[in-house]
This record gives C-alpha cells, sequence and structure tokens, in this order.
C-alpha cells in the first residue's frame, strides 16, 4: 500500500508539472532557442509576457549582440518565476530584460504582490549570477487597458523605487515615451488595442537600446 501511495503521488506531481500554463509553450521556446543559442557568446535575454513575444526583429536591431527572445505570449510574472530555468538561467546570460506586470494587472493581481515575485525572479537570478544586469522594463500603456493607468503607474513607480536601491538592477520607462503629453498615441497598437505595430516597438528600441549599450557603446 505505501509503494502505491507513494506511486500515486508521483504520478500526480508528473501531471501537475506537464499541466502547469504554458508547459507546451515554455518547451517549444526552449527547444527553438536552444537551436540557435552560442553558449561561447555573450548572450542577451529578453523575456516576458506577448509584448516581448512579438518583438520579432529584436536580434536583427542588434546584429552584434546574441539576443535570445524567450517572451511567452498571456504570461504572468508568477509564470515566469516557474519557468526561469528554461526561459532565462539556462543561457547564463550577462544582461535580462523582463517584461512582466502588465498581465497581472489586468488579471487584478496588487502591485505589492507583484513586485513581491519580481523581486523573487531578481534575487533568483543574482543567486546565480551576481554580475548580471536585469533591466525591469515597465508596464506599458495601451488603448484595451487605459483603464486601469492608475495601477499601472504605481506598479512602475514601485518597480523604479526598487530599481534605484538595489544594486545591478535598472528601470527602462517604456510608459512615458507612449504618451504625448499624458494621452496615449494610439497610433502604436495594432487592431486589438493592446499590442504595439512597428512603430510602438521603435519607440521601446529607443528607450533599450541606452541599456544595451551603457557599458559599451
Amino acid at each position: 500500500m505505501k509503494f502505491f501511495l507513494i506511486a500515486l503521488l508521483s504520478l500526480f506531481t508528473v501531471n501537475a508539472q506537464q499541466n502547469f500554463p504554458f508547459a507546451d509553450e515554455v518547451r517549444e521556446i526552449s527547444k527553438k532557442t536552444d537551436s540557435i543559442w552560442d553558449s561561447e557568446r555573450e548572450t542577451i535575454v529578453f523575456t516576458g509576457s506577448s509584448s516581448i513575444r512579438f518583438w520579432k526583429d529584436l536580434q536583427e536591431r542588434f546584429p552584434e549582440k546574441q539576443i535570445l527572445n524567450t517572451g511567452f505570449g498571456g504570461s504572468q510574472s508568477s509564470d515566469l518565476e516557474h519557468y526561469l530555468n528554461e526561459l532565462v538561467l539556462d543561457y547564463n546570460p550577462t544582461q535580462v530584460f523582463i517584461y512582466e506586470g502588465d498581465n497581472d494587472i489586468n488579471a487584478k493581481k496588487k502591485p505589492k504582490n507583484i513586485l513581491a515575485t519580481i523581486t523573487n525572479i531578481t534575487n533568483s537570478l543574482k543567486q546565480r549570477n551576481p554580475q548580471m544586469e536585469i533591466v525591469l522594463i515597465s508596464a506599458k500603456p495601451s488603448i484595451s487597458r487605459w483603464h486601469l493607468r492608475g495601477k499601472y503607474k504605481r506598479l512602475n513607480r514601485r518597480m523604479h523605487r526598487y530599481a534605484i536601491d538595489t544594486k545591478g538592477i535598472y528601470f527602462a520607462d517604456v510608459w512615458n515615451t507612449m504618451l504625448n503629453n499624458r494621452r496615449l498615441k494610439k497610433d502604436l497598437f495594432i487592431s486589438d488595442g493592446l499590442h504595439m505595430n512597428s512603430k510602438g516597438y521603435d519607440i521601446w528600441y529607443e528607450v533599450i537600446k541606452n541599456h544595451i549599450y551603457k557599458t559599451n557603446p
């Protein structure tokens, strides 16, 4: 009976892991990323939700760098925490850009709880490599979630303060660059009002490049 219970528990654990949200997608991302990753080169990882996943020309925008995009659409910060090894740590990056919090706010999570999860993520990354540079990309404004702008702004303030107070953590503000006198630039989005078009990513590039080339212009 004891062995039967152990076997049953093991089977339940395996099934739970297999059925964890994004498991299939993460396996596919890892498989694709493994096929293009050169372990001999310095690596920069971009990860997070769909705003990263849909940034298809990241490598082309920084051709002299090795850029890995492990974004997975619809993810929240807790999902990234669960898959941190597969999506980030397995590639031993020197720099990591994280975009999470957007979907967390939409799921009615509190900014302080989101930051707690993000802090767990950055602590895990720093434990593996204390020299790793981590850039937290601010939550972006969008047409479809403009009604939540107050909560997004609170989250961004918390992330910004955390970056100021923590060595090796930086904050990339894309929120304000997507506004014009506090009004949203609506021409930056595709028809769903949430995801960005090339104009939106052009703005992100102008912010992100200052972090990519900060030490090696």
